[in-house]
This record gives C-alpha cells, sequence and structure tokens, in this order.
C-alpha cells in the first residue's frame, strides 16, 4: 500500500476504542498509515526523531483497539467446549457457521460483477492485505516445537519452497499490476483497513500471540471457498491465467494447510494449555468479524441485497 508515512511527533491516536462511525474511520486511516513504515528495515541512522515515542503511544492504542473488539465478540465466544477435540470441532465449524460465511458478495463476483467492480473489490482487498507470510513469521516467534515446525512448513510454501516465482505475496502483486492498484488509507474504506491493522496487531503483541494463531489459522480455513468465487470471476473477465494465480493457488492449497494447521497447530497448543483455546476462538473470531463487515460494506457498493440463493 503506497501511502505516506505518519511524521511528527508521538501524539496519542484518538477514537482508538470505536468500532464504528467517522471517529473509527478517523483512527484506522491513521494506523494503516503507521504501519506502512512500522517494519521496514532501516539503518540506524534512517530511523526518525521521536519513532520510540510513536511505537510506544501507537502500541497502547492497538491494544485499546483490540481489548474494543475482545469486547464485541465476546457472545460469540460464550460456552467454548473445554476438552481439546470439543474445542476443534468447534473451531472447524467456523467454515460454515462463522461470521461472513455464505456471504452472497462471492457467488455475485463469480457470475456477474463487471471488471469496474472487482477492480474495486481488489482495491480494497490488496489494501487489507497485511502479508501472510510475514504475520506467521512474527507469530511463530517461541512458539512450542511442533506446532514451530507447522508454521515453518506453511512459511516455507508462502516462500514458493525457495523460488522467487512460487512467493504467495509477489502473485497478488502481480494480479495488483495488472489492475494498475495503488491503494491508499485516504481511498481505501475503513472496515477493509480495520482487517489489516487487527492481524498486525495481534501478531505484534505478544499478549496476544495465540490470538494471532486463531486469526491467521481461519483465514487458512474459509479463504478457499472464497478464492476460488473470485478466481472464476478473473476468469470469466478474461484476467490471464498467470496474473489470477493468486486465488487459483489459494482455492486449493489452503485445503491442505487448514488441515495440517488445525492439526499440528491449534490442537497442540491447545492440549497443552487449555487456556489457550479462549484466545484461538477470539481471534479467529476477530478475523472473521472484521470479513463480514467488509464483504456487508462491499455489497452496499455494488447494491447488492442478501438472499438465500446466492449463498457462497
Amino acid at each position: 500500500m503506497k501511502v505516506n508515512a505518519i511524521g511528527g511527533t508521538a501524539r496519542s491516536p484518538r477514537h482508538a476504542g470505536e468500532l464504528q462511525g467517522l471517529g473509527f474511520a478517523k483512527f484506522q486511516r491513521e494506523l494503516a498509515r503507521y504501519n506502512v513504515t512500522r517494519f521496514r528495515a532501516q539503518l540506524p541512522e534512517e530511523a526518525p526523531d521521536g519513532a520510540i515515542g510513536r511505537e510506544a503511544t501507537w502500541a497502547r492504542a492497538e491494544i485499546e483497539f483490540i481489548e474494543a473488539l475482545r469486547r464485541a465478540i465476546a457472545p460469540l465466544t460464550a460456552n467454548l467446549p473445554e476438552d481439546v477435540d470439543g474445542f476443534l470441532a468447534w473451531f472447524e465449524a467456523l467454515k460454515d457457521r462463522g461470521p461472513g460465511q455464505g456471504d452472497p458478495l462471492f457467488p455475485f463476483l463469480a457470475e456477474a460483477a463487471s471488471l469496474a467492480q472487482m477492480r474495486w473489490f481488489l482495491w480494497q482487498e490488496v489494501a487489507g492485505e497485511a502479508g501472510f507470510d510475514d504475520l506467521l513469521a512474527i507469530t511463530q516467534v517461541k512458539m512450542p516445537e511442533q506446532a514451530k515446525l507447522e508454521m515453518a512448513r506453511n512459511f516455507w510454501d508462502e516462500m514458493g519452497r525457495g523460488f522467487a516465482k512460487g512467493m504467495h505475496g509477489p502473485m497478488l502483486g502481480r494480479l495488483a499490476g495488472y489492475f494498475e492498484l495503488t491503494p491508499s488509507a485516504e481511498d481505501v474504506v475503513p472496515e477493509s483497513l480495520a482487517l489489516g491493522n487487527t492481524m498486525i496487531a495481534l501478531a505484534r503483541h505478544r499478549r496476544y500471540a495465540f490470538h494471532s494463531v486463531g486469526a491467521l489459522g481461519v483465514i487458512e480455513m474459509t479463504a478457499p471457498t472464497r478464492a476460488g468465487f473470485v478466481d472464476r470471476g478473473l476468469r470469466r473477465l478474461g484476467v490471464p491465467a498467470k496474473k489470477r494465480h493468486y486465488f487459483a493457488l489459494h482455492a486449493v492449497l489452503d485445503v491442505k494447510h487448514s488441515q495440517a494447521w488445525n492439526r499440528e497447530v491449534v490442537r497442540t497448543l491447545v492440549a497443552e494449555d487449555s487456556r489457550r483455546a479462549g484466545a484461538i476462538a477470539e481471534g479467529a473470531l476477530m478475523r472473521l468479524w472484521h470479513g463480514a463487515r467488509c464483504f456487508e460494506r462491499y455489497r452496499r457498493e455494488f447494491r447488492l441485497t442478501m438472499r438465500p440463493s446466492q449463498a457462497a
């Protein structure tokens, strides 16, 4: 995402705990601008004045935002199963019953969206993409051995198994280049920015490390169906196979990733410490909750109405 870095001295961001309205939009745009630069590799002399104070200020604001999200999704985590098998069944059921699943937006994209509408959709999605590979790399730090090994296998796939042409991030970049997508915080809906900001916050703060596990895991589990619909739409609109390969690949590969993630990461982490189940559940639901809000906002843009026959 090409946006300007936040300059000046550290200041206290307002509206961090708001989840809707103008204050919500303002905070998400400011945080998105900051996130563009926060992980950029630098030399010591390139670090801006006040960087440490700015990071502390935004860290506090991120935590306030995540805690507001935890309160918002709390009813969805009531009565979680206490045993490992029961929790895993609950987690896997999110694929069908979680927020945003079966949204009619995706059959519309596959079957009827115009080229301009598809481009607008991708504009939002590219902006909200926080980089699965980087989020995974941060999340796996100091994780238990078995979970860490599966995260490493997943990361290796994200890296194209050592071949640049197979790296997933650049695949999306090639599609963005084909559509000439250059989103900024000013021209992207705040719901999409909030999704990316949340994923970064969960990975960035170690207190939310297991939340990040849940959020990343539910992406792997729910993405294939949506990716398949988007790929169908891109193919219908004449987008070359090499340019739409990102969605074609994720419609298939993430099915295997999800099965391994649930078995090797979610199951083993909860078996080792049952308290982690609540955090994993919250992280997964935060990701789905944001996704559902994005889909609703996109449907308003396209003037779509919910009809059961359209369900994905």
